[in-house]
C-alpha cells in the first residue's frame, strides 16, 4: 500500500518516511476493499518502524577548524573545575519572545474553552520583545533566567551575570576565587567583539573576582549546557496562552522544572541598553586578559585590575 510513496534520505538507508496521511492510507485501502480506522493505520505504521517524529537540528551549516580541540578543552576545564570550590555556569539568550497584543502561541494548555487571540502575529502588534537571559548552575543543576525588556547587548549579558553572582552565586560559592563561564561564540557575547570583553572587565572588577571564558566552537552552540538541559523546559512553560505582560512571562518561566530537580529563578531587568556600541583602542589595552594555551580567541580569563 504505501511502497510508492516512500522517500528516504540518500546518504542514510536508515531514514525513511511516507509521504501520506494516515487519513490518506485509510481512504486508499478502502479502496481496495479493505476498511480500517486511522488507529489501526497507526498500529501498522508502527509495525513496520514508521512512528511520527519531527525534524531534528542537529546538522551543522558549518564547522570551526579548532572544533574538536576545544571540546577537548571543554571537558578539560570542567573536569578540573567540578573538584573545586568554583562554579561553572553554562550562558546564552534565548530566542526573543511577543509580550502583549493578544497574541498566538504554539502548544496547547488544558482549557474549558478553546482561547481566542489574533489573527495574525505582526510584530508591531506587541507591546515589547522581552530578551530571556539564562545562567545554569551546572553542579547544582539551578537555572536563573534574567529577562530583559530592551535590547540583547554585552552590557546585558554582563548586567545578568552581575544579577546571578550578588543574588544567588556568592551565597552558594563562598569560597569561590574564579568563576568558569561556558558561552556561545556568537551573538552579544561574541569572542569576536571587544565590547564584550570590556564588558567583562567592568563586571570583574566590580565582583572582584577573575572570570575565566570558554567558547564553544562556532556552529556547535546546541552543546552548550543550557540549550538542552533548560531552554525546552522553559519554552514549554511558556507554550499554549498570551503572553500579556512580562509578569505573567516571568511566572510562566519560573514554573519551569523537571523531575531530575531542575528549578528556574527568574528576575526581570528593566534597563534600557543602546545598541552599536563600540570600544577605543586605548581602552582595549586596559582590559587585564590572559589567553589560554590552546585555541586562545576562544579561551581567556579576565581578572579584576586589583588582583596581580
Amino acid at each position: 500500500m504505501i511502497s510508492d510513496h516512500i522517500a528516504g534520505d540518500p546518504m542514510n538507508s536508515n531514514i525513511r518516511w511516507v509521504k501520506l496521511t494516515r487519513s490518506e492510507i485509510s481512504e486508499q485501502m478502502k479502496s481496495l476493499g479493505i476498511s480500517v480506522s486511522r488507529n489501526i493505520v497507526r498500529k501498522l505504521l508502527k509495525k513496520h518502524n514508521f512512528v511520527k517524529r519531527k525534524m531534528q537540528r542537529k546538522k551543522s551549516i558549518g564547522k570551526s577548524a579548532d572544533r574538536e580541540q576545544q571540546f577537548k578543552n571543554i571537558i578539560s576545564e570542567k573536569e578540573s573545575f567540578m573538584n573545586s570550590d568554583n562554579p561553572i555556569i553554562s550562558i546564552d539568550t534565548k530566542k526573543k519572545e511577543q509580550v502583549g497584543g493578544n497574541l498566538h502561541r504554539d502548544g496547547s494548555v488544558y482549557c474549558t474553552q478553546a482561547i481566542e487571540v489574533s489573527d495574525h502575529d505582526y510584530a508591531h502588534l506587541a507591546d515589547l520583545k522581552i530578551a530571556p537571559h539564562g545562567i545554569y548552575d551546572v553542579k547544582q543543576n539551578k537555572a536563573y533566567i534574567n529577562i530583559g525588556v530592551s535590547s540583547e547587548t554585552a552590557e546585558f549579558v554582563c548586567d545578568s551575570l552581575k544579577n546571578w553572582w550578588l543574588n544567588h552565586g556568592k551565597n552558594d560559592y563562598k569560597k569561590a576565587n574564579e568563576i568558569l563561564i561556558f558561552c556561545d561564540a556568537g551573538g552579544a557575547n561574541s569572542y569576536r567583539h571587544h565590547i564584550f570583553k570590556f564588558e567583562l572587565q567592568q563586571l570583574a572588577n566590580e565582583i572582584n573576582i577573575p572570570l575565566k571564558i570558554v567558547h564553544y566552537p562556532p556552529y556547535t552552540s546546541k552543546w552548550n549546557p543550557i540549550e538542552h538541559r533548560v531552554f525546552p523546559h522553559v519554552t514549554r512553560a511558556l507554550e499554549g496562552v498570551p503572553l500579556n505582560t512580562v509578569s505573567e512571562a516571568k511566572c510562566r518561566i519560573e514554573s519551569a522544572k523537571t523531575k531530575t530537580g531542575l528549578t528556574v529563578t527568574t528576575d526581570i531587568i528593566h534597563k534600557t541598553y543602546a545598541t552599536g556600541k563600540k570600544v577605543a583602542k586605548n581602552l582595549i589595552k586596559n582590559i587585564k586578559i590572559k589567553f589560554g594555551e590552546l585555541v586562545p580567541k576562544l579561551n581567556y580569563t579576565i581578572s579584576p585590575m586589583g588582583i596581580s
